[in-house]
């Protein structure tokens, strides 16, 4: 079994030279963190990752969440980790520093979180959903509510979910039926929620439910639909849990993966009911979830990234020490170790290129969402909205199907091995197969792109992205570096592709939405691998400037080698992808449904 070991020189690049970590610092908000402080960050970050979060992975994918009597237990480990996790202050590290956060830029959270999925995606599942209750609360909760939980939530001691949908419903939030009954200061709220992810859990002293229901009097559909704050302890006067509330864990389900996760199917008011508390507006409360839904599928996106980079270093341990045949062409001597066959070279870097156009696509989403909160000039905080709007959909789908190709090549790296769940390579597919479905399927994220994303905004802000790609090409034209000037055909063909496919999608969706839809996945695809490369093409300029001026030779040599390798092997897909998505759609809607 390998040791994870958080990939922090391609961290540190992608935040510090691609993103830009300058534009970052140079926000006021920001102005007290600098490179040096990013690196101790990453490099702490790394370390808990390594010794304390990677070596209960197995553990947890083995043993498992217990439920019994409607108390869930964490498997063997997780409870002390968890306590060392949030005394560490790791929980903190983006909260805002109001409610005792520290306050560091998404971007460096990003870079930390990734570690976390690394080493142990099951536990990190927790945090994560608790600093998306945290976003929901930060923008949309009373001066009170804030009062009553942000600070126990920023550092750990509570935990946060999020409760959206039922057993009728799945992604039809429309069809939610949890109500709501007021009851002087708060309401009671009754109903069944499925699929929440750590919903029970004695790691914290309580967990703080974000659940979606109706009102008496509420519209039918979405608008009619509100959010409560609903705890799993009562809160005294003082604020302090008191007594247990009417919400219970009444199953887990049995996943094919991230075992150590508990996925809770709650009761909400068996008795009288649970009291909650209305967060925002009446009838509102899906615009305040999609606060943290949106947060949830960046951090999802991420997870992509994670699992596809474990899966990488596990493979990648394999390769170096399994020794089996000989050398093509050598027909006696010792036998090699398989990363000498070619085969195996080119799926190791299909895997690496895969990973490091992912990482940087998330990260890039980050710094965007930092500067749309946090830039002192409106018109760059509405740019960067609609830049972060864009990519959200593209992270969350692109990386997180990427990251199952990813896995499953791993896995053939391992040969037969790699079907024995004891060498471990499997769990990294199994826990991966979730993230293209859970907080929006691959399709509805590919509806959200072609229609609020580029349909309803006529393909704006989509050709301002697709402009500074063709400036990236013009850049690669006739570059001193030989390697770097061999991406610019490729690249030019991919974005003429996505240009291409972005427009048919501008002018076929007002007339035409079903044409749309039916190819919106190899759209969103489309989008993914084009934006990796060029992502990949600008690290590989990057790294020629700093070898040249003397930067580390062995990681801008290799940063080079492994993008040209993406153009050459991945970029190709473009055109394809781009060709199906014009002339595509007719072929899927041609079948009546008796035909299937």
């Amino acid at each position: 079994m390998s040791t994870y070991a958080a990939p922090l020189k391609d961290m540190q690049f992608v935040i510090e030279e691609l993103v830009g970590l300058a534009d970052i610092t140079a926000m006021p908000v920001c102005s007290e963190v600098t490179a040096d402080l990013v690196e101790a960050v990453l490099g702490e970050a790394g370390k808990f990752a390594a010794e304390v979060l990677d070596p209960l992975n197995r553990i947890g994918d083995r043993q498992g969440a217990q439920l019994a009597n409607g108390k869930v237990t964490p498997p063997a480990g997780f409870a002390a980790a968890y306590k060392q996790f949030t005394e560490a202050g790791w929980n903190s590290l983006s909260g805002p520093t109001d409610f005792g956060g520290q306050g560091l830029p998404h971007i460096v959270a990003m870079a930390v979180q990734e570690m976390w999925n690394s080493a142990n995606m099951a536990f990190c599942l927790c945090p994560m959903l608790t600093s998306g209750v945290i976003e929901a609360l930060k923008l949309r909760g009373s001066p009170e509510q804030k009062k009553l939980f942000m600070g126990k939530l920023v550092t750990g001691e509570w935990s946060g979910t999020m409760n959206l949908t039922e057993p009728q419903a799945g992604s039809d939030l429309s069809a939610v039926r949890t109500q709501a009954r007021p009851e002087g200061d708060h309401f009671r709220i009754k109903g069944t929620k499925i699929f929440i992810t750590w919903g029970e859990h004695d790691m914290s002293q309580n967990i703080v439910h974000l659940v979606l229901a109706r009102t008496p009097d509420a519209p039918e559909g979405v608008k009619g639909i509100s959010l409560f704050i609903v705890p799993k302890f009562a809160l005294n006067a003082d604020g302090s849990p008191g007594g247990r509330n009417d919400v219970k864990c009444v199953s887990i389900e049995h996943k094919m993966g991230i075992h150590a996760s508990p996925t809770c199917v709650m009761a909400y008011g068996e008795g009288e009911g649970a009291i909650g508390y209305m967060i925002g507006a009446e009838n509102r409360g899906l615009e305040t979830m999609f606060i943290m839904m949106n947060h949830a599928r960046l951090g999802v996106g991420l997870e992509g990234v994670a699992l596809a980079e474990r899966a990488y270093q596990h493979a990648l341990d394999y390769a170096r020490t399994r020794v089996q045949g000989r050398a093509i062409g050598q027909k006696s001597g010792d036998r090699v170790t398989i990363i000498n066959h070619p085969d195996v070279r080119r799926m190791l870097l299909t895997m690496k290129s895969q990973v490091e156009a992912m990482r940087a696509l998330a990260y890039t989403a980050s710094a965007a969402l930092d500067k749309a909160h946090h830039h002192p000039d409106e018109a760059e905080r509405k740019r960067n909205q609609a830049y972060v709007d864009l990519l959200i959909p593209i992270v969350k789908g692109w990386c997180t199907e990427q990251s199952i190709d990813v896995a499953s090549t791993g896995m053939q790296i391992h040969g037969g091995m790699g079907f024995i769940e004891e060498t471990g390579a499997a769990q990294y597919l199994r826990d991966a197969r979730i993230t293209a479905i859970y907080e929006g399927t691959t399709g509805i994220q590919a509806a959200d792109l072609v229609g609020r994303k580029i349909g309803y905004e006529k393909g704006a802000t989509a050709a301002v992205v697709i402009a500074q790609m063709r400036a990236t090409a013009k850049a690669l034209a006739g570059h001193a570096h030989a390697d770097i000037a061999a991406q610019h055909a490729a690249f030019v063909r991919a974005v003429d592709a996505l240009a291409a496919a972005t427009q048919w999608v501008v002018d076929t969706f007002p007339k035409d939405p079903n044409a749309v839809a039916a190819v919106s996945v190899p759209y969103l695809k489309l989008w993914g691998i084009v934006a990796g490369g060029w992502l990949m093409a600008r690290a590989a300029g990057i790294a020629s400037v700093k070898l040249a001026a003397g930067g580390d030779p062995e990681f801008c040599k290799t940063k080079i080698a492994t993008a040209r390798f993406y153009i050459e092997h991945i970029l190709p897909q473009a055109p394809a992808l781009a060709e199906e998505v014009t002339g595509g759609a007719a072929s899927v809607l041609a079948m009546s449904d008796a035909q299937f």
